[in-house]
């Protein structure tokens, strides 16, 4: 196979009926890479919203069980790209995760701002490092898989488009990111970037928290009030990453899948694990979004 083969056969299909293998071909052969970082990054933007990051806090699973539910996050969502919808295991994915939020109280206006990160900033990372950039076809895909997803989700007012997931999210974080006064949101984000510095020898920890803090925008580093990286730290890492991707397009294509369950970050199942025993369970005394959204649709 040809480096570029496979996105000619994306675009041979359809990416509003086939909208599943295409995300498939995107996530597990063309980028496996850079959709796993790209998705820790859309996760670690909600942090940034106070009435979420104030949740998480407040539930612990992220500060105190940072590694299991990074594992569990990362593995039910990929249940369903491998096996899909309309699968057993897709569907047991889809119920663990509707029975994780509905034991609080969160508004459809942050369930669709999440969504639309899992939209946007895969393309935009890719875009910007991957070993080529998104194609429209794979962009269309992706909308319609999220949808999709925010659909089983009970998810309403849920954006059409890419370019509508790509409005929505830039107007939400621009009404909502800020300072969490009470400064759970930031524990929330210390705790992750301490995880996935975790993954790596104990020496280079505050270099990769270093290059994590690099990585992100400025929206991201006012909200959580982290100290501005140098400019020269955020061009050396960020043309690391860019060649990175060079790197890979010299590579010849992968021709098995890597899904996000071979990952070397997943730690927390070395024997192995059941879909429908992944994620939390209520926490006794928590119930209820911290803030509540005056003035905004909870539809």
């Amino acid at each position: 196979m040809k480096r570029y083969e496979r996105l000619q056969q994306i675009r041979c299909l359809d990416p509003e009926k086939d909208f599943l293998t295409i995300y498939r071909l995107s996530a597990v052969y063309e980028f496996p890479w850079d959709f796993t970082r790209a998705l820790e990054l859309a996760l670690y933007r909600t942090y940034a919203v106070p009435s979420i990051g104030r949740l998480l806090a407040r539930t612990a699973e992220l500060t105190d069980r940072t590694q299991k539910r990074y594992d569990d996050t990362a593995l039910l969502l990929d249940a369903i790209v491998e096996h899909g919808f309309d699968s057993d295991v897709g569907h047991t994915a889809v119920r663990r995760i509707n029975q994780m939020h509905r034991s609080y109280d969160i508004s459809n206006d942050d369930m669709r701002y999440v969504l639309c990160t899992f939209v946007v900033t895969p393309k935009r990372w890719i875009d910007t490092y991957g070993w080529r950039r998104f194609s429209r076809h794979e962009a269309v895909a992706s909308a319609v898989y999220y949808r999709t997803l925010g659909q089983h989700l009970g998810i309403t007012a849920i954006p059409g488009s890419y370019e509508e997931f790509a409005e929505c999210l830039d107007a939400y974080e621009e009404a909502h990111f800020g300072w969490d006064e009470g400064e759970g949101a930031r524990r929330v984000s210390d705790a992750t970037i301490d995880l996935m510095a975790s993954w790596y020898p104990r020496p280079l920890a505050p270099v990769l928290r270093a290059a994590t803090v690099a990585l992100l925008d400025d929206s991201l580093v006012k909200a959580f009030r982290y100290e501005p990286p140098p400019a020269l730290t955020r061009t050396l890492v960020r043309r690391a990453v860019w060649l990175r991707g060079r790197a890979v397009r010299l590579l010849p294509p992968r021709t098995t899948p890597h899904y996000a369950r071979q990952n070397r970050e997943i730690k927390g199942y070395p024997d192995g694990y059941r879909v429908d025993e992944l994620g939390t369970r209520p926490v006794p005394g928590v119930r209820g979004c911290p803030v509540r959204h005056e003035g905004l649709s909870t539809d």
